[in-house]
């Protein structure tokens, strides 16, 4: 007869086998969404920084430390900004059995004393590779050393991986960067697997098993509406990116935990303050991640105000993770909706041209509505009361809403209702 602890050891035993299964099972369904990267990680757009915009390849431990020290001090860490990454031009060489190690001239603490450092900011790290054989700045790519590059980034304690495009010819994309997630999934670390191939493979239709979150579009470029190309690459102004995002409908597939990535943000890098607000705006009306691509360390004060606006960071955390859908377009006007969780709405309208123009909406004469949430407001039977983020002013959908925005500028309220009589 089986005494008491006898039977607590089997059942115990027996548990312990299922849960192994179950494990095995997860890191092994090929398919599955959530079985081969991270669940739980991005249910909202990530909000964090980017060396690149910035510093390009000039980059050191001294510039990360110090970058994670004004996160903090300056109140970003705060307003939701937790990760600060690396990009490229990190790497040295790889060692005799083929492990990455980061350039001991600009890195000489190592990326494990760098990750404990951020870490104990209370923020996360961020680092970068290459789908190819080279990153984008001739450093070593991770082909062929997925695994093993994936084993020393958990060793390293790092906490999301962007991963890029450059040097890839013949290669496909979507088996190249599945490679890497499933490598990232084999180390047991969660991170957060950022995909960087510029849309060329229109990501939106696989990447959604793959990474939590894919460039949809080229290179950003530090303007609002113009084109840059330096050689091989593209950049694009804010402007053009929202054109290719919104024009693609690309809003079907995104969500928690699966995002359209409009690329970095150059809020702080020389564009004006309008422009600024209205460049956040976009993103977070779009469910883009905010990641940031400024110098922390010594932006102004009126950059760290639009970049901590309380309300836009809310907007773009909404938990129901619905991107905003264009409703009209009136000559330079356009006007796009976003529902929100709890049946509020954010709405945006932007002036895209070079004078000012003049808002003058009657809330009465549409219906507001999104096939994609299945939410609608009719606001002849409700009437909603709204605040502008960036003014701070308030009113209702009772009379028209009137303003004159300043050119390449955005209005953005918020709706919350109905009101009650």
């Amino acid at each position: 007869m089986k005494t008491k602890h006898t039977t607590h050891k089997t059942l115990f035993h027996s548990w312990a086998m299922m849960a192994v299964a179950a494990l095995t099972l997860f890191l092994g369904a090929a398919g599955n969404s959530w079985a081969q990267k991270a669940e739980g990680l991005a249910l909202t757009p990530p909000m964090g920084w980017n060396s690149w915009n910035k510093f390009a390849c000039d980059i050191d431990e001294r510039l990360i430390r110090e970058t994670a020290d004004a996160m903090v001090k300056s109140g970003m860490k705060d307003a939701g900004y937790q990760y600060v990454n690396i990009d490229d031009c990190w790497q040295g060489q790889r060692d005799a059995e083929g492990n990455i190690q980061p350039d001991a001239k600009r890195f000489p603490s190592g990326m494990k004393a760098l990750a404990d450092y951020v870490h104990g900011q209370g923020l996360k790290l961020g680092i970068y590779s290459d789908a190819g054989d080279a990153t984008c700045g001739g450093r070593p790519g991770s082909r062929g050393h997925e695994y093993q590059d994936a084993l020393v980034y958990a060793r390293w304690g790092i906490d999301y991986v962007k991963y890029d495009w450059c040097n890839t010819p013949g290669m496909s994309a979507e088996p190249a960067y599945t490679t890497m997630r499933d490598a990232i999934a084999k180390t047991g670390r969660p991170m957060v697997f950022s995909i960087c191939e510029w849309g060329m493979s229109k990501p939106w239709e696989w990447a959604g098993k793959v990474g939590h979150l894919w460039r949809t579009t080229p290179d950003i470029y530090n303007c609002f509406d113009c084109q840059f190309n330096p050689g091989f690459s593209t950049g694009l102004g804010v402007l053009r990116i929202l054109d290719k995002h919104a024009d693609a409908n690309l809003r079907n597939f995104a969500g928690p935990g699966h995002w359209n990535d409009m690329d970095m943000l150059e809020v702080g890098n020389g564009m004006s303050e309008d422009e600024d607000r209205a460049h956040l705006s976009i993103w977070a009306m779009l469910a883009s991640p905010l990641i940031l691509g400024n110098d922390l360390r010594s932006m102004s004060e009126s950059t760290r105000r639009i970049l901590t606006n309380p309300g836009v960071i809310a907007v773009s955390q909404d938990k129901l993770g619905v991107q905003a859908l264009r409703v009209l377009v009136d000559g330079p006007l356009e006007f796009y909706a976003k529902p929100l969780d709890g049946g509020d709405w954010a709405l945006m309208f932007l002036n895209r041209s070079n004078q000012p123009a003049d808002v003058h909406h009657d809330w009465k004469k549409q219906v507001l509505g999104d096939d994609l949430s299945k939410r609608s407001v009719d606001f002849k039977q409700a009437v909603y009361r709204w605040s502008d983020l960036w003014s701070k002013k308030t009113g209702d959908t009772s009379g028209k809403l009137e303003a004159r925005l300043a050119p390449h500028s955005v209005l953005m309220l918020r709706l919350t209702g109905p009101a009650k009589p």
